[in-house]
Formats: C-alpha cells, structure tokens, sequence
C-alpha cells in the first residue's frame, strides 16, 4: 500500500491505494484516518495520486465529476453493502440513515447503517456526505460537520434538510 497527500480547500487530503485501486481518501483530521505510517510508501506522483488529484481539482472547482478509478475498500459485507448504497445517491441529492436502511434490505439496521457511514474510507466519492438525519438536519460526518456543508453546498444539494442547514439554522453533531 502507498500514500500520497493532496491540497484541497478544506484542508489537506490523504489517498492510500494498492495495486492500481483507491483504498482511501481521507481529509485532515477525520474520524477513524489511519496514520499515515499504516499507509505505508508516499508516492505523490504514483498515476493514481495524479489522476486523483484532477478530479479533486475539478470537484472543488463545482464540476460534477465520476470516479474513474478503481475502489478496493476494505470493511465487513455490511460496510460494503452500505457503501454500495452510498454511491447510488446522486450529486445534489440526500438521503436518511432509515432510506439506506431500506434500501439495502436491513430496515430495523439504522444505527448499523450510521456506523458504517461513519467509517467509509473513501469521502467524496463515496459520498456519506449526503446522509442526513431522517428529520432533515444535517447529522455527525467523520470529516466534520462544516466540511460536509461546504461538499453538499458544492454540489447543489437540494431538499429541506440541505436549504435549511444552508441558510444558517445549527446543524447537529
């Protein structure tokens, strides 16, 4: 496994990939962010790390982007399940901990779903950002709560949950 770090607007982003895939992206200071010690070899200029860093680019810039890179996340076929559902939650779009629930076929799972969404290794591009409390508020994120609000308000994000978080009433942690 290797490492690269990359600058972003919200701070300085870890990538670790192995084998050609992105096993995570990681911003500065996130919940469950293995050291980089575990991440083994810096390699900024490996292709992945390059390729990352355009897309990142392009992201920040409020260009809708696609992941073109390989994933290889590691976690329970829980986790993997959930973060499969993750990723069918368009750009601009929100979901609840309970439609995950659901969605996966675990409707009584909510508070497994939650913990797994918190330990997604990927932020971004599996996008946990757009998981908000089921009363619309905008809930725990491991990247940290003004840090989500800056990603859904980059991606347009629309519904109550995200107007009302946006337009300045406090967000839960």
């Amino acid at each position: 496994m290797n490492h690269a770090l990359l600058p972003s607007p919200l701070g300085p982003i870890a990538l670790s990939f192995d084998a050609g895939a992105l096993t995570g992206l990681y911003f500065d200071g996130q919940k469950h962010q293995p050291t980089l010690e575990t991440l083994g070899l810096r390699c900024d200029h490996d292709p992945i790390a390059v390729r990352m860093a355009a897309l990142l680019d392009r992201y920040f810039s409020g260009e809708a982007v696609e992941l073109d890179v390989p994933l290889a996340l590691r976690g329970t076929p829980f986790q993997q399940q959930v973060w499969a559902a993750l990723r069918t939650i368009g750009r601009g779009r929100t979901s609840t901990y309970g439609e995950l629930a659901r969605q996966i076929g675990s409707p009584a799972a909510v508070r497994a779903v939650g913990a797994a969404v918190g330990r997604n290794p990927v932020s971004i591009f599996v996008p946990c950002h757009r998981v908000i409390g089921r009363d619309g508020s905008l809930t725990g994120y491991a990247g940290g709560l003004e840090r989500k609000q800056h990603l859904l308000r980059i991606e347009g994000a629309v519904g109550p949950a995200a107007i009302r978080s946006m337009a300045g009433q406090t967000a839960r942690p």
